[in-house]
């Protein structure tokens, strides 16, 4: 009777790919989670009094709930990092590349807008509040961009993916053209930008619509992946 072969575990590196593939999974659980924070403040009091349409979404971190506020942004900025880093780690995007810098600028505009809470510019200006000002326009720029760039990569395999993925990332930065309209008609000699625009309502559908793309990102990468693996363990 011959002697069963000695039983080894896997190597490390046949275990690695199966961690790693969870990372932007994981990230996008957790940005999901920080919307969510972020959203129930509207239906919270005292913020539930804050006008979803006029008010912006940095109006929050005006209230006692701010707490809620700055939780949910880090928690967004902390998802977003684990999402752009887990595609590095599969070797779907290069660390040098401009979707990485856009994704890194996008984390580092969210940590800015926690630390520098938004001004009220009635009381004059305040250099907190311009560099907040400058993180917000940072942020609803950089994410779509970063969406639409590293969609060429991550996705070069699935041309139908590939290209939903960078249209959500469009449309996210289309957001900005009644804010645009509006400063060039109070260039004009119109009413104030703010005032045109429902700036509150505007903000809250780009931020939505700039998530959405990165969820479609994730899932367009995973589950094709997850599938694979499922008709490989199947037929073994």
């Amino acid at each position: 009777m011959q002697p069963a072969p000695p039983t080894t575990s896997p190597p490390e590196s046949s275990l690695a790919p199966t961690r790693v593939s969870l990372l932007p999974m994981a990230g996008l659980v957790l940005v999901a989670l920080g919307a969510t924070l972020v959203a129930l403040l509207q239906v919270l009091p005292p913020t539930d009094a804050i006008s979803p349409i006029r008010r912006t979404i940095s109006e929050y971190a005006l209230s006692t709930n701010k707490w809620v506020f700055d939780i949910g942004v880090l928690l967004v900025a902390a998802g977003s990092s684990a999402v752009f880093f887990g595609f590095i780690r599969r070797g779907l995007m290069l660390p040098r590349s401009a979707a990485f810098l856009f994704s890194a600028l996008w984390t580092l505009s969210l940590l800015v807008i926690v630390l520098f809470p938004k001004h009220n510019w009635s009381v004059g200006p305040s250099t907190g509040g311009t560099i907040h000002r400058i993180a917000s326009v940072s942020a609803f720029l950089c994410l779509p961009m970063a969406v639409i760039l590293a969609a060429r990569t991550v996705l070069k395999d699935a041309p139908l993916r590939r290209r939903v993925a960078q249209a959500l990332g469009g449309c996210a930065l289309l957001w900005f053209v009644p804010i645009i309209i509006g400063i060039i008609r109070m260039a004009a000699g119109g009413e104030a930008w703010w005032r045109f625009v429902p700036l509150g309502l505007v903000e809250r559908l780009m931020a939505l619509n700039a998530l959405v793309a990165v969820g479609f990102l994730v899932l367009a990468v995973m589950w094709p992946r997850r599938l694979d693996m499922t008709q490989v363990t199947a037929q073994a």
